[in-house]
């Protein structure tokens, strides 16, 4: 393989030949540009494998290198050289389709670390089947699937943090872990945290790390997720359950890219991708005041929506295929079958738990089927509609409005019931702010049990 090239895109003298000198260094030869328009000239003419650009240029600004970039040459990583301080310039070039950022003044250990991550992307990534039927990862042939993928591998190229969204048991975390997998930062840790199962007193020193007899118990240093992730990906699952005083000090971590461990003096460089999940309402959460707005900012600079299992239905034979044959493997008896009826019930059923409560469904059945043959009533779906019945809108002049308060009082209700009418726990199962529960409940009249 040819020694890396990398375009240097700076109006200032001593910051090209500060990056000149340090890439040199790590044996990549450089071309260097004042301007945009030198810039766009070079990259006409030559093929890089990496690209440094300042935001002000005296004509125009770096998003424009970028955004050319990405629409001529999408193989080349860019990153951008940003004021100190100035998240909103940052976030900005990532949301344009920058690889990363350095900020000002360059630290060339930050930088080193960039540029080697950037350049690993010219190394090819591990192979996917085409329709996903690997083993860890995204099962399924349908356009949404094939879509799905093909924004993985995008986003498995940059840096920037991805906010992953989608229901419960729709695979959030295999995502993140397929971004991880398929990015130059393959080959080193992937950390997965609940932020919702961490006591919040803890969760500083969970995620930070402490030093020893920071507080009572602590009898040896320990090592934090971001320290644990350092080079990696960490990946913070419901991060809405993260408490205030958390998020504050979470940010700043994000923003400075250092970590202070409880009870020690100084702090440590972190170099982590973040990539975060919630099947909450973020957006209600930010305007009840319970996630930090600038958090919620700074995490959420790339969305991947995952969709709904309803939303691929045509996917649900593979995956009823794909989880039989697992549970096969894994009791050493032969594979289960479902019988024509038990197919056309499974693909009749709404799925609030998604590929997660598909999965459940099936280990349940075929334990209790008979004869290796799995029947409709071995499913257990006795919310879902008959097998022959077809899927249409109800009969007569269909009320949309009427249609959809049914369906999300029963949601509710049962939310409700599931709970012992706790509000705020029935809040949280429906992925909704206390207020917003409260709400619904007044303008769907269910104020009281029953």
């Amino acid at each position: 393989m040819n020694a890396p090239l990398a375009l240097i895109v700076d109006d200032e003298p001593d910051i090209r030949e500060l990056l000149d000198i340090t890439l040199s260094r790590m044996g990549v030869a450089t071309e260097l540009a004042g301007d945009v328009a030198g810039a766009l000239q070079a990259l006409s003419q030559t093929h890089f494998d990496l690209c440094l650009a300042d935001m002000r240029l005296p004509d125009g600004n770096g998003i424009e290198i970028v955004r050319h970039v990405n629409a001529h040459h999408p193989e080349i990583p860019i990153a951008m050289i940003t004021a100190h301080g100035n998240m909103d310039t940052a976030i900005e070039a990532l949301k344009a389709g920058a690889f990363d950022f350095v900020s000002k003044p360059v630290e060339l250990g930050v930088l080193r670390r960039l540029v080697e991550t950037a350049l690993r992307l010219r190394e090819p990534g591990p192979d996917t089947a085409v329709d996903g039927s690997a083993e860890g990862t995204l099962l399924g042939r349908s356009p949404v699937l094939e879509n799905l993928r093909r924004l993985i591998d995008k986003l498995a190229r940059s840096q920037a943090p991805v906010f992953v969204t989608g229901e419960s048991g729709t695979g959030k975390e295999l995502a993140a872990r397929l971004i991880h997998q398929r990015g130059p930062r393959s080959d080193k840790p992937f950390v997965a945290v609940n932020c919702g199962a961490i006591p919040a007193e803890l969760m500083e020193s969970e995620l930070f790390g402490h030093v020893k007899g920071s507080f009572t118990g602590a009898n040896a240093a320990k090592q934090g997720l971001f320290q644990a992730a350092d080079g990696g990906t960490l990946f913070l699952d419901e991060v809405a359950d993260l408490p205030l005083a958390m998020q504050v000090k979470l940010l700043r971590a994000i923003q400075e890219k250092r970590v202070r461990p409880v009870g020690a003096t100084a702090e440590t460089e972190i170099d982590v991708r973040l990539i975060s999940a919630t099947h909450k309402d973020m957006n209600g959460l930010v305007t009840d005041g319970q996630f930090r707005q600038d958090l919620y900012f700074r995490i959420h600079v790339i969305e991947l929506a995952m969709p709904a299992l309803r939303e691929h239905r045509e996917d649900i034979p593979l995956l009823s295929a794909h989880v039989l044959e697992r549970i096969a493997r894994l009791t050493g008896q032969a594979k289960p079958r479902l019988s024509d009826d038990a197919a056309l019930a499974l693909q009749a059923y709404a799925y609030p738990g998604n590929v997660r409560e598909l999965e459940n469904i099936l280990e349940r059945a075929s334990a209790l089927c008979e004869q290796g043959i799995i029947e409709v009533e071995d499913l257990g779906l006795s919310a879902a509609p008959a097998p022959s019945q077809e899927q249409h809108l109800p009969a007569g002049d269909a009320d949309l409005e009427s249609e959809l308060a049914r369906i999300e009082r029963a949601m509710i209700r049962r939310a409700l019931s599931e709970t012992n009418w706790n509000r705020t726990a029935a809040a949280s199962r429906l992925g909704l702010s206390p207020r917003s529960l409260r709400y619904r409940m007044q303008k769907l009249g269910l104020d009281e049990p029953g």
